[in-house]
């Protein structure tokens, strides 16, 4: 089973791809923080800028590196931005994402049913064969909303507007970009998350997942 979860920052990924990864026991990759993952390997090699270093950490990339901590700082985020900008490197990761969709690791309860991944251009590009297929989306301004409560909840300063900005500035970096941006795959459901709190939009993804098999 491999469900294949894309949409912006904030729109609401992340606490549906881990109700589904509970709910059929399946293996979850936030697929975002490989290239955390890869950036703080890459700072501790040399400079993550650097090609040879930055392939040598993405090369190096194992399951294991995803739980360690330290991938939300913001040195792993600038350093995640430089890794990503070289193809290479993206093209080591896009096999090991497809490597973690066909053959995912179990969890700690032993073997698990297959997959759910988290990002930009799953169902697009990863897996584009991928049976189930959500693109989860939601306005700028409650994405924006939801970000500025997530901060305050881990004690971090932010200013409404700022946030807003920058997510309006990233969505329009992920659409337009030339290589894998940001679109629904064209079998994809598309769920609205605006004026839905998450165990709505959980059902709603069940339910598309019910009447696709």
């Amino acid at each position: 089973m491999i469900i294949a979860v894309d949409g912006p920052a904030a729109s609401g990924k992340g606490t549906l791809t881990r109700k589904l990864a509970e709910h059929f026991n399946l293996a979850r990759l936030d697929t975002g923080m490989i290239y955390r993952a890869v950036g703080l390997k890459a700072l501790e090699i040399g400079d993550p800028a650097d090609e040879n270093v930055a392939v040598e950490a993405a090369r190096s990339l194992a399951f294991d590196d995803l739980d360690q901590a330290g991938l939300r700082d913001e040195a792993a985020g600038k350093a995640a931005s430089q890794v990503a900008a070289i193809p290479a490197v993206r093209d080591i990761l896009l096999k090991f994402q497809r490597n973690f969709a066909t053959n995912p690791p179990n969890n700690k309860n032993g073997p698990v049913n297959g997959a759910v991944l988290d990002g930009r251009d799953i169902g697009t590009v990863v897996c584009p064969d991928a049976p189930y297929k959500l693109f989860i989306s939601a306005s700028s301004e409650v994405r924006a909303e939801r970000r500025y409560k997530e901060l305050q909840e881990r004690g971090e300063e932010a200013i409404r507007s700022a946030i807003l900005r920058d997510i309006i500035d990233r969505d329009e970096r992920d659409r337009s970009r030339t290589v894998a941006p940001l679109e629904p795959a064209t079998d994809a459901e598309i769920i609205d998350t605006s004026d839905m709190d998450a165990d709505a939009v959980f059902a709603a993804a069940l339910n598309f997942i019910s009447s696709q098999s």
